[in-house]
Parts: structure tokens; C-alpha cells; sequence
């Protein structure tokens, strides 16, 4: 499964790097990707995840090249979204602080269960929840820090399209991202962790 999580990164990479809207945004954009993949590959072997947390670890990867290629505030989709809607910006950011809560908590939470042995119930769902959200914020912080270090060149990273409450929207919508996975995915997911257990 991590080769084809490879493969798809490495094909929407090359798509989304050829020529981006701004070069410098785009290297901050897919700055996790880079992180997250050599880790992916040195724990396939000690610790494989869930096929669904694969799938889902990709899928992130894959709308964060796309937020990087166009930076978000302009992404096609998210204007088509916009004018569908009748919204007054462009949503795709708002998406990916969605995307934000909803994939690191299945991550999260596999993590938990596997490692620490936490038991499915309330506790998990809550610690799993504190994850995504303290995830959500050194990510905020990251904005932050950018923008003091680049000022009016982090504009684009930002992505915040003149909306002074953008920080605030951001954790909600990774909280409700953290809160939805749990509560959709928590039975698929045991199943798979008590198949890869064997």
C-alpha cells in the first residue's frame, strides 16, 4: 500500500510542481508531503497502518499539491464551488482544515489504539480529537511564523482572502474534520486494525 500512496504523491508532485502559481508557496505547500513520505517508508516494515489510513494519508497528500499548485485561495474547483454556492471566497482552504481534522484523527487513532492500547469509547474519541486540534494549531503557528518571516510574500501561503476570523475557521473546520472521521470511520477502522492484527 505505501507504494501506491508513493506512486500517487510522486505523480501529483511532478503535476502540481511543473509550473505553480508561485514557486515559493508551493515548496511550503507540499513541505508535509516531503516530511510525511520517507516516514511512511521507514515504518511500512514495524509499523504498517490500515489500509484506510493509507488511503486516506494519499488522498491528503494529493489536496495539498493541489492547494500548493494554485495556492489556495485559487484553485478551479474551489471557484466553481464558490459561484455554485453563492459563497463570497474561494472555499478550497476551507476544505483542506477539513481535510486537516478528518485524516490526522484516523491516523491519530490508529496510533492510539495500537500503540498505547487505548480502548474504542469516549477517551479515545476525545484524545484522538486533542490530536487533530493540536495538529490544526502548530499549523497555524507555521502560518504565523511565515508571515512575520516573509510578510506581504506569505499572502498566498496564507490563504486567508482578506478574512481576519481565517485562524479561527481553521481549527473549527479541522475540529468538525477530527469529529466527522471518528464518528463515520470508527467501526470501519476497528474492523481493519483487528484484521492487521491478524
Amino acid at each position: 500500500m505505501v507504494a501506491a500512496v508513493m506512486a500517487a504523491w510522486l505523480v501529483g508532485l511532478v503535476a502540481s510542481g511543473i509550473a505553480p502559481y508561485d514557486r515559493a508557496t508551493w515548496v511550503l505547500e507540499v513541505a508535509p508531503v516531503l516530511i510525511a513520505a520517507p516516514l511512511l517508508l521507514a515504518t511500512r516494515e514495524r509499523f504498517p497502518f490500515t489500509r484506510l489510513a493509507y488511503g486516506l494519508i494519499c488522498v491528503h497528500g494529493l489536496i495539498l499539491m493541489l492547494g500548493a499548485a494554485y495556492t489556495y485561495a485559487q484553485v478551479p474547483v474551489g471557484y466553481w464551488v464558490q459561484e455554485w454556492l453563492g459563497f463570497e471566497r474561494n472555499p478550497y482552504d476551507r476544505f483542506g482544515h477539513l481535510a486537516q481534522g478528518f485524516i490526522p484523527a484516523i491516523v491519530a487513532r490508529e496510533v492510539l489504539i495500537r500503540t498505547f492500547r487505548l480502548a474504542p469509547g469516549g477517551f479515545l474519541f476525545f484524545v484522538t480529537t486533542c490530536i487533530a486540534l493540536a495538529l490544526s494549531a502548530v499549523y497555524e503557528m507555521i502560518e504565523w511564523w511565515a508571515a512575520l518571516a516573509l510578510g506581504q510574500g506569505a499572502d498566498h501561503f496564507l490563504g486567508t482572502q482578506g478574512d481576519e476570523w481565517d485562524t479561527q475557521w481553521d481549527m473549527f473546520l479541522a475540529l468538525v474534520g477530527a469529529t466527522m472521521s471518528q464518528l463515520l470511520l470508527a467501526r470501519v477502522h476497528d474492523r481493519e486494525i483487528q484484521a492487521l492484527r491478524g
